[in-house]
């Protein structure tokens, strides 16, 4: 037995026939499901990193992703999933970019996707081949891209090379956002409400400027729902 069928096997011993039914329902994505709840999944990837050295990873991460198993793309993507890796990370960083080519849907693209924040964080410069992303025909690679950059969102005391960043992932946002798609909106939402805790007024002016197509409910939560009243009310006067 490979060492990539051996995982699977174990993980379809943790599995549960119910669990993994319920699951099948609300990925909707044609896979196999085991049923293995997610935090079992994390601490046997923890196991499993402190185990194998890095090449060995890639080849198990490669091979549980390419095995189609809902469970096993997780646990690749943990395998990878790690803040600082030695000697050099450029291989971690091609798979991940290779997966994100090929997302078919939010559970396992946002699993990888953390895996990519941590890789973007150790060298932003990745972020150019990010922003080619958002020209994919994929809807989850074009999401990704704002997955992916959620960590610059969330910075408590940001860097001028932070701040520039926001700035750029903002931009991306504003060319997502004609596209009034759900899976989309939810990841801009999700960008802005974290954002908004640190610089709400970066929030508010986005929002009045390429956000206003977002919908209604959620610019009322981020502006309040009298400001987006008067701002509607002054757009019926217009037309």
């Amino acid at each position: 037995m490979t060492d990539i069928a051996a995982l699977l096997a174990r993980l379809r011993i943790m599995g549960d026939s119910a669990r993994a039914a319920e699951m099948a329902a609300q990925n909707k994505a044609a896979r196999e499901y085991l049923g293995v709840p997610a935090a079992e999944i994390d601490l046997f990837a923890r196991t499993e990193r402190r185990l194998h050295d890095l090449p060995t990873r890639c080849a198990l991460a490669r091979g549980l992703w390419e095995s189609g198993v809902h469970e096993g793309c997780i646990l690749g993507a943990k395998l990878l999933t790690q803040a600082r890796i030695r000697p050099q990370d450029a291989e971690v960083w091609h798979i991940i970019s290779d997966w994100a080519q090929g997302f078919d849907g939010a559970a396992l693209a946002d699993c990888a996707a953390t895996a990519g924040a941590k890789r973007l964080e150790a060298d932003p410069a990745r972020l150019d081949a990010v922003e080619t992303w958002l020209d994919s025909p994929n809807l989850w690679t074009r999401r990704a891209a704002l997955v992916m950059t959620l960590p610059w969102a969330r910075l408590p005391h940001p860097k001028a090379q932070d701040h520039a960043i926001r700035a750029r992932v903002l931009s991306w946002a504003a060319r997502l956002a004609p596209e009034r798609n759900p899976y989309l909106n939810a990841a801009i939402a999700a960008w802005l409400r974290a954002l908004s805790r640190r610089d709400a007024a970066q929030v508010r002016i986005f929002l009045e400027g390429p956000g206003a197509m977002l919908p209604l409910a959620f610019r009322q939560e981020m502006l309040g729902p009298d400001v987006v009243a008067e701002d509607s009310g002054k757009d019926e006067e217009a037309i």
